[in-house]
């Protein structure tokens, strides 16, 4: 059965965006510098890789999101980001909504069932496993329908004092790997721990 992966950036004290989903707190002017970019891009490009559809909530899709990673694969090809645009753009995706029935963007379908159902038949068919980035209410639901199997947190050395937060409910969840990186973030992985164990 094919796993859903999450990637997502968080503050040191637990946020994923400022209180109106602001990320100017990802990258700090001035940093990373050169080889810690590539550090953490080439984290995301791994990551990716090992995965061949994309999950994203209907705010995420609608932003602009496939229109940004299709401009930087097709039109910026010395963007240090060049690299994980392509596999974005290249893999499928599809945007879960209760109210568009379409959005723009390369490969990409939208899903209006129920979300718990639509997810689980898709853990079952064949190929990689999946990955979800955000937006932090479309992986909120997905945490309390107990849907991420593989948690990568990206801890950034950065406290922004309120904000947006994925998790509604305890979760108790088992550090399997942890990796820092030059620039200060650190990228930590979890799987869940079953309840009862």
């Amino acid at each position: 059965m094919r796993k859903l992966k999450l990637q997502i950036q968080m503050t040191i004290d637990g946020f994923v965006g400022g209180p109106n989903g602001e990320n100017d707190w990802v990258f700090i002017p001035g940093t990373p510098n050169p080889e810690a970019l590539q550090q953490i891009i080439g984290f995301g490009v791994d990551l990716a890789s090992s995965c061949d559809t994309l999950l994203l909530g209907r705010k995420l899709a609608a932003s602009g999101f496939c229109t940004h990673w299709e401009n930087v694969a097709d039109n910026q090809p010395d963007n240090p980001w060049n690299p994980l645009a392509k596999l974005i753009t290249n893999h499928r995706k599809i945007a879960f909504s209760s109210s568009e029935t379409s959005l723009p963007g390369r490969n990409l379908e939208v899903e209006n069932g129920d979300l718990a159902t639509a997810v689980q038949a898709l853990k079952e068919q064949p190929g990689k496993d999946m990955l979800v980035y955000g937006g932090a209410g479309f992986v909120s639901s997905l945490i309390s329908l107990n849907l991420i199997d593989e948690y990568y947190i990206i801890t950034n050395p950065v406290a922004i004092g309120a904000g947006l937060s994925i998790f509604k409910e305890r979760k108790i969840l088992k550090l399997e790997s942890s990796m820092a990186y030059k620039s200060g973030k650190v990228v930590n992985k979890y799987v869940p721990v079953p309840v009862g164990s």
